[in-house]
């Protein structure tokens, strides 16, 4: 029933509680139950925010960055997106990865894209460690390294991240992280390779991402 959780979200938020703020948030951004109102929304946002929760600091961003209910301000997203990023949050950090990568309402600044994406890539993210391996692969924002291009694909690729075009279910899956993989090693010698998937299963080790990638770097 919307109306008895519209009412419960109330009782919450009137005790301050930040998660309750932010899903009230939530229900005016998108409607549910009660007429779409991005002003109502970008006010619960900011309560939220403005204790801490990740969750509403990124959707505070993104009400800023696409000029919702609120006038198109790219610093402040990028503020907001930056304090959701410190606390770890993952779909904060693809998104800020990818605005650098893609010149996305910001100069296009691989180096910059390239970090946040290793940030992501820590927290064993595929997608990222997919991003990063191919920034690599071409001397993207950090050094041309095919060895450790090979090994950061070869990880995502353990994921089995796959993609399918939509529209279309007879569409086969694809898996680009194996593809990408597969067309590295082809630049690769079979040493390379060795190298490349003893440094890939080092990555794979929990916890160990960040150090076994620092230490490859010589950092």
């Amino acid at each position: 029933d919307l109306a008895k959780g519209l009412a419960w979200y109330r009782k919450s938020v009137d005790q301050g509680d930040a998660r309750g703020q932010w899903s009230l948030g939530l229900i005016y951004d998108e409607g549910l139950g009660v007429s779409q109102d991005a002003a109502q929304a970008i006010a619960w946002y900011r309560k939220a925010a403005e204790q801490g929760f990740a969750p509403a600091q990124e959707e505070l961003g993104s009400m800023y960055q696409y000029g919702r209910g609120v006038p198109k301000d790219i610093s402040q997203a990028l503020a907001w997106y930056r304090k959701a990023a410190e606390q770890g949050q993952l779909s904060t950090l693809r998104r800020l990865a990818g605005m650098y990568k893609e010149g996305n309402g910001v100069p296009q600044d691989f180096k910059e894209a390239a970090a946040w994406y290793r940030k992501t890539a820590e927290q064993g993210d595929a997608l990222a460690q997919l991003e990063l391996g191919l920034m690599y692969e071409k001397g993207l924002g950090v050094p041309r390294d095919l060895v450790l291009a090979y090994a950061l694909v070869n990880a995502a690729a353990a994921h089995d991240l796959k993609s399918i075009v939509l529209g279309d279910p007879n569409e086969k899956p694809r898996y680009p992280a194996r593809e990408n993989r597969d067309r590295i090693a082809g630049q690769l010698t079979n040493a390379q390779i060795e190298a490349g998937q003893k440094l890939s299963r080092a990555l794979a080790e929990t916890g160990r991402f960040g150090q076994v990638l620092s230490e490859y770097l010589g950092e």
